[in-house]
């Protein structure tokens, strides 16, 4: 048997160590262990303590229970769990034991310890026809499924991972040879030597660091183009993956309440895709000029903000999920949406910190666009981000890390909500014509017999909202001249609220 300290067990963090004081039903003592020898959370294995229990004293602190079991329910214990893990366990797992004493004399603790394998071990349960995986997700264990069940077999290298797998339905017609040799040359990975056919050989590597392109069928010999291949130089990527194009919507107020929005689908192999995204975001980039400000030329968005962003939804995002990417441009932010959730493998809080390791879900897209010059290195697109905002003046990005997406919020510099001009369109202003005299305190009041219905006011008022709504902070940044613009503007929205209306 293996020696070893309880006390030093209950130090432990609890995701590694599972206590059962009352071992009611063996076959969750296998699942525990079929979980620990997983090790999804890669935390090297774990224990199974059969007999002892941790809990509190009258103190609040620590301290264990060790009732033990009895000799038979011991070696029963042991026995029908050694059982089920050599027969309803595949591939088979022989986890080592430790015998340590409790309180009571005449009975001892089963502790069962589980090293991690490079395997993803299944356990059918008595009554079940199909076996499953089970990980251990925090404290619990819990059954593998969907995206936990894909990360644990590549994990355990027995899928690979997504983007450097063969696609079945496609071949190397689906290449556009053209577009290969572009980028390839811009890489600096271009041969003049060699034909563009021997880059598409299943023997032939662009670099070290990715696989070939393309993969031999066994039997028929056809060669299949990797998932990679087919994003970065496929003819119609979206014909094979359902969610790979992009949408860019612009809409010009602040939700999507407005009646008109100008709207972009953006298809194509992901380089051009990037491309076209970052050139329909250039507009939001332009240098303000305020020669009356402290810092004169301003942008809205650092263009090295936006394109960090963009590139991390394109490159990052979970491409078995069927939804695109969609970035939102309203007048006082940019929302950018990536499917897929953060990996498991990233820590939330480092990550939303700028100090997450570097970790790549597609790491071959993220080989060539660092190549392209279009990605930052080594993890490094986050703190940019951050970086690039900060030295900018605007509010911080916000990421908001959901179950099916990631999103990332770039806030507008307010000094540049300010700097953009006030004005409203003729058909309001022919209409507020009408509707409201000015007296020469520069006020506004409506006019006494002047009557205007529900639907016409609703809108005035609404547009007048529009241009009246900033936070403090971009009117804090504004000239005396804004200032007295949203002012008007101010008065006439209040003059409006206080006039007599007649009904549709």
């Amino acid at each position: 048997m293996h020696r070893i300290d309880l006390n030093a067990l209950a130090a432990r963090e609890s995701e590694q160590v599972e206590w059962k004081e009352n071992v009611a039903d063996v076959s969750d003592v296998v699942r525990t262990i079929v979980a620990f020898a997983n090790d999804y959370a890669n935390l090297g294995g774990g224990y199974v303590v059969c007999g002892a229990a941790e809990s509190r004293d009258e103190h609040g602190f620590q301290k264990m229970l060790r009732p033990g079991l009895s000799a038979a329910r011991f070696k029963e214990i042991e026995g029908r769990v050694m059982t089920a893990c050599r027969d309803k366990v595949d591939p088979p797992l022989v986890p080592l034991t430790d015998e340590q004493p409790a309180d009571d004399p005449e009975r001892r603790i089963l502790v069962f310890i589980i090293p991690r394998t490079g395997s993803a071990h299944t356990f059918r349960a008595s009554g079940k026809d199909a076996s499953t995986y089970y990980i251990r997700a925090g404290r619990d264990t819990v059954e593998a499924r969907n995206g936990l069940l894909r990360e644990l077999m590549v994990r355990k290298q027995v899928l690979e991972p997504w983007d450097r797998r063969p696609n079945p339905e496609a071949g190397v017609d689906d290449i556009d040879l053209l577009v290969l040799r572009e980028y390839l040359q811009r890489m600096g990975l271009w041969d003049r030597s060699r034909s563009v056919d021997d880059y598409l050989s299943p023997r032939s590597r662009l670099h070290a660091m990715v696989p070939p392109l393309t993969v031999e069928e066994p039997l028929s010999g056809a060669l299949r183009p990797r998932n990679f291949a087919l994003l970065l130089f496929g003819r119609e990527p979206e014909r094979f993956f359902d969610g790979a194009y992009a949408l860019l919507s612009r809409y010009p107020g602040v939700d999507r309440s407005e009646p008109t929005a100008e709207r972009h689908e953006i298809t194509g192999d992901l380089v051009a895709q990037t491309t076209r995204l970052l050139d329909l975001l250039r507009p939001e980039t332009q240098t303000i000029f305020d020669k009356d400000a402290p810092t004169p030329n301003l942008a809205k968005y650092p263009a090295k903000a936006i394109q960090e962003a963009v590139v991390n939804a394109l490159v990052h995002r979970d491409y078995e999920r069927r939804e695109p990417v969609r970035v939102t441009v309203f007048v006082d932010r940019i929302e950018i949406i990536s499917p897929g959730s953060l990996p498991s493998a990233v820590d939330r809080e480092a990550f939303l910190a700028g100090r997450a390791s570097p970790f790549w879900r597609n790491q071959t897209l993220a080989f060539f666009f660092n190549k392209l010059q279009l990605a930052q290195a080594e993890g490094q697109g986050i703190p940019t981000i951050q970086r690039v905002i900060r030295e900018h003046g605007a509010p911080p990005p916000e990421f908001a890390l959901g179950e099916a997406s990631v999103t990332c919020v770039l806030a507008a510099n307010t000094r540049a909500l300010g700097a953009e001009p006030l004005t409203l369109g003729d058909d309001v202003l022919r209409s507020l014509r009408d509707l409201v005299v000015d007296d020469p305190t520069g006020s506004a009041r409506p006019p006494h017999r002047r009557r205007i219905s529900r639907g016409d006011l609703r809108r005035l008022v609404e547009e007048l909202e529009r241009i009246t709504h900033l936070p403090s902070a971009a009117r804090d940044a504004l000239s005396a001249a804004e200032k007295a613009t949203i002012a008007r503007y101010q008065a006439i929205l209040d003059a409006l609220r206080g006039t007599k209306r007649d009904p549709d």
